[in-house]
Parts: structure tokens; C-alpha cells; sequence
């Protein structure tokens, strides 16, 4: 069976004939009749249409003949196709028509425009296989070059494009890094080898070449007067000064050699140094300068002094930055040490030398000069002092109540404190951080002692108080450590000074009497000291804890007395026994004044007994028995003269409310009389007075109801008249509200039928116009003759016809026929 395939006009198909195995083409537009043997390979496809400017990729290509450009066929009849090649065709193949596609050819991308090149841009290009251009270059596959613009690229399946590169502007104080890809010529035609970098300087658009490869843009750096760059080379070469650069050597450029300066690849930027200025009042020493030569003088130094501006330049350093010119005052000094050997106003310093140089005056040290310090006079007051140590001999003396410039061999010492003093004379109120060179001092308040011991000397001295204390350099405070607490423990208490007196302390004992009761006594003593005042006299010091030597003594006697008596005995004369045990008996037997110890001249004025408590169990309970007790006896006592008074406060009150009571009731009776004449009185006044009141009101109620009455009267007739008056004129005026509105009724009622009756006679008219008088004379002829027809037809000379309801006058009828009737006759 036949198949008609029919081909629009640039389309085409593919026809296989299947006994050759051929495939051909056929273009459109044709009505083409398939064979039994053919068929369709390939259904109506639009022809690949270029347009202008642009092109295609066509896979496995057709070979054509090169002289007529016709497609090749093989022996068998089949197109030769350049399996696995590609072929790109442009807007002029097939003279700019659209063109079909061979049997086994693809598109292998779709049409795309062809790629403009702008000006200072270019394409990358590497080949792929060897080829020769149409002017005679020969490319082996790995070259690559460029295509600069501006210009169209046509492609070639040969060459690949690897990338768009675009130029880079260079602008002024500008430089465009690049490195070599391989060996190459720049654009000056000098040789680069693969991987050397190098600068291009010239304003403007650059564009690499194709072995280039743009690193970064560098920017000058901008030098002004005040900041320079420190360079590096990192190879040998020569700068753009001229100036043959080593590798390693360091340089400064400055605003002097250029305004702009951009570094080579081969400078390394160290860093930007800011240059120094000295004023007139400053100075400075340089160390390692740079010599005429251009290189560092290591170990010498330079003295600079201003005013004057400079750049440190490589491998110089400040020694102390930079100084001020030193100003001396009247009471200043400079302490100098001579580094090395040299002279000065005729006079030769050492090395080590040291001397003072005296204000008023400005200096400036030499480099072979060190300044060890600045020196002032020391204002010293009467009370204030410092610490001299002299060098040469170590000796170390106190300078006090006088101002003290320090010698060239004199430096100020700092006298060492035990931390204990210092604690205690922070505790004192001295200013912390303590000066250690200035000389110490304590204020000894009153009534005190204060031992101070000479090492140097091997002597003490007491100070007392009050008193200002300065130690010498060789002198230290005996610190005190005294017992306190209770019971007293040791070195509790730590104190520079020693009281005097009066003053007094407590303390716990433990006794145990006769009977073996066993008590702890709290006691407070009060002491002082009697010594004579002289700084020689240290027996107050003798006792290093007058304090715990003092409770233990009088401790001991206590308890020797307390152990020879029972505990009802102590209990009751407790006082008597510890007095007597302390300050003892005279000759007289009477208990003396004070206790005195001889050692050091302490002497104990007082005791007093605070607490006596009992220690063991036993002991207490039988004290609180014995308390109980006597408590007990006294409370009843209490009790019984409390109950007798409160008895006879009882009586002396029965007494006072029995008469009290009479009294109250005597009057009672007085008040009751006098209720009752009241009640009388009031009765009396209360029956008058309610008739009188009776009677008026009564009047007053008839008046008041006559006169009520009245005034209903006249508000009754009022109220009638006024109502009658409304219902008179309301009548009155609904009247004349009906006469109007059937008036107005009557009107419209007049108007209705009139314009009714003016419609029939119009209408009536208009129907009698309408019909004609013709017609109504023969309508009205019509009915006369149709009856006289029919009367005649039935042989009536008249007839009447009624429905029954509607009454005849028969007499007018009969009155015509009997008038008629004569007339007949005759």
C-alpha cells in the first residue's frame, strides 16, 4: 500500500529504501509517493536556518567534493560522513539558505551568534590538532595565543577558547604586577623566563600577552616630608635610581629622591619610618649610625642634638629615645659616670669616674658620659631626716634639721623593719608605703615608754612620752610581747610602747579551799609604774612580760590563801582573804595600800572580785542549796509581811466603801424626792397643757377643712367651666373640620364627574367623528329594515320582544292604537 508524504517548503525527510539500504534526502515543498520498498527514516524536519553573524556545530559532517563542494557518496550510494569529527558552518554555507542535514549529521549545539571581541579585550585560544590558517600559520595542538579586539571570532573545531581577557587600566602612581607562564618577551621585547615577575609602569590599557599572567595592581606609596620607606632587596639588582641593590641590603627612600615610589619585585617593604625631630631643648644618642659609605658604624654612637629633623635609616637605633636637655636649678645636680676615657675642660675622666656637675645650667651628656640621676636638695624639716649610705666606706649616717644635697659618693640607704614593727607603726598612723630611706619616726604618746637598742653600741635607751622617737641607722625597737586574754596567754599583745599607768586587767584563777571545793575567781587589778624618768634607767624593761608575771604572783597568793580556808569562810569573807593575800598585813593587822614589785616598779593598787563560780558539780550544787535557801527564807519573810499589809489595806478598804456606801444611798434617797416633785409638777403642766392643745387643734382643723372646702369649690367650678369651654370649642372646630373636608370632598367629586362627563362627550365624540354621520345613518336605518324584513318574513306586522324585567307602557301603546283605530275606519 502506497503512502503519500507531503514536504512543506523548507522542510525535508529522510527516505530509506530498504532493498539498497540507501538513504536519501528529499527537500520540500513536494507531494512524494513512498514505495512499497520505502519508507521514512526521518519525518518532515525544518531546514537549519543561519541567520546573518551567526553560526552551528554540525557532528559527523558530510565529505564533500573539495572543487564542486557536492556531498560524496560511497559505492553502495550512502553519504560519506567524517564520523566523530565536527564541522561549524556560518551564514554564507549553502549560499545563506537554510540547508538540510544529511543522513547520521547532527546539530550538536544550537545556532549561536558569533562572539564580538571588544577593543583592549582578547580570547585565549589553545589548538587542538595541528592546522594551518588561511594565511599560511602553521598551529601545532598546545599552541595558544590571542585574539585581540575589536573583531568577530569565527570558531574553528580546532581551536578551543579558554578564556575572555580583559585589560587593566593603569592609572598614575600605578604599576600592573605580572609573571611569566613560561619564557616569553614582554611587551618591550626583553626575554622573561617562566616565573620571573616584573612591572609595567606605562599609564594606561594593558592588555597580557599570552604567556602573562597579572599578579596585582601595586600603588605608589606617597613619601611627604615626614615618612620615608625602609626597602629590602631580596636579589641583587639595580633600582630605578641606577643604584645596584645587594641582596639583604637594607635603604631608606625619601620624599627627597621622589615624591611617588612604587617597589620593584624584587624590594621588599619593610615598613614606613617616620622621621624625628628634636627641638632645640632635646638630644639623642644614635647607635650603629651609617658612615659616608653607606654602611653601620656597629659599636660607635652619634650625638644628635636639635633643632634638626632625621630618619633613622637602616640598622640605626635610639639608644633612650629621644631626651630633653637637662635644666638644672640652684639646689639640682647631675651625678655623671664615665663610660670611657676622655677629657673635658682639661680634666681626664676614667672609665667609672663618677662627680656631680651643679645648676644653674642646661647639659647635654657626651656618649662617653652616662647620666646616673638627677640629683635635688632634700628639704629636711627639724623632725625628718634621711639615710646617707657613703660608698667607698659603707659607713651609713642619719642627716636631719637641715636641707642635704647627696655627694657623688652618697646614696640615700633604706633602713630594713621587722614585719611586726611595721605593722605596728602602720597600726600607729605612719603614711604607707613607708619611705624606707627617710628616717623612722614614732610619736610615744603620753605617760608611755618606748626602749630603743643600739646594735652599733651595744646599749639601750628609753624614751618617754610624750616624745617624738627617730631611729638611728643602727637602732631598732624592742617590740613588747605581753600576755593577754582570759585566762592570760603569752605574747597575745604586741606593742612598741609601754603604759605607764594607771590602767588595770582581768583574769581567770582556779582555787580549790580547805574543804576542797574547787572555785574559779575572776579578779581585776589595777597597777602602774613608779620609776624615775631618765633615759638610762631600763629597769621597766626588765621583765619582758610585766603583765603575765604580774597575774601569775598575785595567782599564786590567791590560791595559797583560798587552800588554808574552808568554803563557807571564803564564801562570806572572800574579799577580806584575796586582799590580805595580796598587799598582806602591817604591824597593826590592817591590810596595806599596794603591792609593789621591785624588779621593775610595778605596783598593784586594787583588786576587786567580779565572779567567784564553783568549778566541780558538787561544789555548785551545794552553793545553789545554800543560795536556794537563803533565797527561800527571804521570800517567805517577804511573803508574810506583804500578806499582813495587804490585810490591813483590805480592812482600811471595807472601812472607807461600807461608809461610802451609806453615803452613796443617803443621797439616792435625796435624788429620788426630788424625781418625785419633778414627776408631779410635769404631770400637772402635761393634763393643762394637752387640753389647751386639744382645743386648738380642734379649731384649727375646722378651719382648715371650711376653708379646704371652699377652695374645692372654686377649683371644681374652674375645672367644669374650663372643661366645657374645651369641649365646646374642640366641637366647634371638628364641625367646621367636617363642613371643609366634605366641601373639599364635594369639589373633587364636582371636578371628577365633570372631567368624567368631559371624557364621554370627547370620547363620544371622537367615536361619532371616527364612524362618520354616512355610517351612523345607515347603522341607525339598518335595524328599522332588517325588523320590517323580518317581520314581513314571518308574517307580523309588528312585534315586541321584552326580557320580563323591564316594564312597557302599554298605555301610550294602546293610547296610539286606539287613536289609530278611527283613523282605520275611516
Amino acid at each position: 500500500m502506497s503512502q503519500v508524504v507531503r514536504i512543506p517548503p523548507w522542510h525535508y525527510v529522510h527516505i530509506l529504501d530498504t532493498n539498497s539500504g540507501v538513504t536519501r534526502v528529499e527537500n520540500g515543498p513536494l507531494v512524494y509517493t513512498l514505495q512499497e520498498h520505502e519508507k521514512i527514516q526521518l519525518s518532515p524536519e525544518r531546514m537549519v536556518t543561519i541567520p546573518p553573524r551567526n553560526y552551528c556545530v554540525i557532528s559527523n559532517p558530510v565529505l564533500r567534493n573539495p572543487e564542486t563542494g557536492e556531498p560524496l557518496k560511497d559505492k553502495h550510494g550512502n553519504y560519506r560522513l567524517s564520523r566523530g569529527d565536527e564541522e561549524i558552518r556560518f551564514d554564507d554555507y549553502f549560499d545563506g539558505s537554510p540547508f538540510p542535514l544529511f543522513p547520521g549529521e547532527t546539530v550538536k549545539a544550537a545556532v549561536e551568534s558569533l562572539q564580538v571581541v571588544k577593543p583592549q579585550t582578547a580570547l585565549r585560544l589553545r589548538c587542538l590538532r595541528d592546522f594551518k590558517t588561511d594565511d599560511g600559520e602553521e598551529h601545532n595542538a598546545g599552541d595558544e595565543w590571542l585574539f585581540r579586539g575589536p573583531g568577530t571570532y569565527r570558531p574553528r573545531v580546532e581551536v578551543q577558547v579558554l578564556a575572555v581577557i580583559n585589560s587593566t587600566v593603569i592609572r598614575p602612581n600605578e604599576a600592573l604586577k605580572v609573571r611569566a607562564r613560561q619564557t616569553c618577551k614582554d611587551y618591550q621585547g626583553q626575554t622573561r623566563k617562566a616565573g620571573e615577575q616584573w612591572l609595567v609602569k606605562h599609564v594606561g590599557d594593558y592588555l597580557p600577552e599570552v604567556d602573562e599572567t597579572v599578579v596585582e595592581i601595586v600603588r605608589a606609596a606617597i613619601l611627604t616630608e615626614r615618612k620615608a620607606l625602609h626597602l629590602k632587596a631580596n636579589r641583587t639588582f639595580v633600582d630605578c635610581f641606577g643604584t645596584e641593590r645587594k641582596a639583604g641590603t637594607e635603604w631608606l627612600v625619601t620624599n627627597k629622591m621622589t615624591a611617588a615610589y612604587i617597589p620593584d619585585v624584587h624590594e621588599e617593604l619593610v615598613g614606613v619610618v617616620d622621621i624625628r625631630v628634636l627641638n632645640s631643648r632635646q638630644f639623642c644618642v644614635v647607635l650603629d649610625p651609617l658612615g659616608a659609605d653607606g654602611r653601620n658604624r656597629f659599636g660607635q654612637k652619634d650625638l644628635r642634638r636639635g633643632p634638626c629633623t632625621f630618619f633613622l635609616q637602616p640598622g640605626e637605633r635610639l639608644e633612650s629615645g629621644i631626651e630633653n636637655v637637662y635644666v638644672l636649678d640652684s639646689d639640682e645636680a647631675l651625678l655623671l659616670r664615665a663610660k670611657e676615657s676622655f677629657e673635658v675642660a682639661g680634666e681626664l675622666h676614667k672609665p667609672g669616674d663618677r662627680w656631680m656637675i651643679f645648676g644653674p645650667r642646661e647639659y647635654v651628656p657626651p656618649v662617653e658620659v652616662q647620666v646616673v640621676e638627677p640629683r635635688k636638695k632634700i628639704p629636711l624639716d627639724e623632725n625628718e631626716g634621711i639615710y646617707v649610705r657613703d660608698i667607698k666606706s659603707g659607713a651609713v649616717r642619719a642627716v636631719t634639721g637641715q636641707s642635704y644635697l647627696l655627694k657623688a659618693h652618697e646614696e640615700l640607704w633604706e633602713k630594713p623593719l621587722a614585719t611586726v614593727v611595721e605593722r605596728l607603726l602602720a597600726e600607729s598612723g605612719l603614711k604607707q608605703p613607708r619611705d624606707k630611706t627617710r628616717v623612722v619616726q614614732f610619736r610615744a604618746p603620753h605617760n608611755s615608754a618606748v626602749q630603743i637598742y643600739d646594735y652599733k653600741e651595744k646599749r639601750s635607751r628609753v624614751v618617754f612620752g610624750p616624745s617624738l622617737v627617730m631611729l638611728g641607722p643602727d637602732e631598732e625597737f624592742s617590740v613588747l610581747s605581753l600576755s593577754g586574754d582570759k585566762p592570760k596567754r603569752p605574747h597575745v599583745i604586741k606593742s612598741l610602747q609601754l603604759r605607764l599607768g594607771p590602767e588595770f586587767s582581768s583574769d581567770y584563777i582556779n582555787v580549790e579551799t580547805s574543804d576542797h571545793a574547787r572555785l574559779q575567781l575572776k579578779l581585776s587589778y589595777n597597777w602602774h609604774f613608779e620609776v624615775e624618768k631618765s633615759s638610762e634607767d631600763v629597769s621597766l624593761f626588765s621583765v619582758p612580760d610585766f603583765c603575765g608575771d604580774m597575774c601569775k604572783a598575785i595567782a599564786s597568793r590567791v590560791r595559797g590563801a583560798v587552800a588554808s580556808c574552808p568554803f563557807d569562810t571564803f564564801h562570806k569573807k572572800s574579799a577580806r582573804i584575796i586582799r590580805e593575800a595580796v598587799f598582806g598585813v602591817d604591824e597593826k593587822g590592817s591590810i596595806r595600800a599596794s603591792f609593789k614589785f621591785p624588779s621593775n616598779g610595778l605596783v598593784i593598787t586594787n583588786i576587786d572580785i567580779q565572779a567567784v563560780e564553783p568549778v566541780d558539780q558538787r561544789t555548785r550544787d551545794s552553793l545553789q542549796k545554800s543560795v536556794q535557801l537563803a533565797i527561800e527564807i527571804t521570800t517567805a519573810a517577804q511573803e508574810a509581811a506583804a500578806k499582813h499589809a495587804a490585810e490591813q489595806q483590805q480592812q482600811q478598804a471595807k472601812g472607807e466603801l461600807e461608809r461610802q456606801r451609806i453615803a452613796d444611798e443617803v443621797r439616792i434617797e435625796e435624788s429620788r424626792k426630788e424625781l418625785i416633785r419633778l414627776q408631779v409638777e410635769s404631770a400637772h403642766i402635761e393634763a393643762a397643757g394637752q387640753a389647751s392643745a386639744e382645743a386648738k387643734a380642734k379649731a384649727a382643723i375646722a378651719s382648715i377643712e371650711g376653708g379646704t372646702a371652699v377652695k374645692q369649690a372654686e377649683l371644681r367650678s374652674n375645672a367644669s367651666r374650663v372643661r366645657s369651654e374645651i369641649e365646646l370649642e374642640l366641637q366647634k372646630k371638628r364641625q367646621l373640620a367636617e363642613v371643609e373636608h366634605q366641601r373639599l370632598l364635594n369639589e373633587l367629586d364636582i371636578a371628577k364627574n365633570k372631567e368624567l362627563s368631559e371624557i364621554e362627550a370627547q370620547k363620544f365624540k371622537d367615536t361619532v367623528d371616527a364612524i362618520g354621520t354616512d355610517t351612523l345613518q345607515q347603522i341607525a336605518r339598518a335595524g328599522p329594515e332588517m325588523q320590517a324584513k323580518l317581520l314581513q318574513g314571518l308574517g307580523l306586522k309588528s312585534v315586541m320582544i321584552s326580557d320580563g324585567t323591564t316594564p312597557l307602557n302599554l298605555f301610550d301603546t294602546a293610547r296610539g292604537m286606539i287613536a289609530a283605530a278611527p283613523g282605520g275606519a275611516h
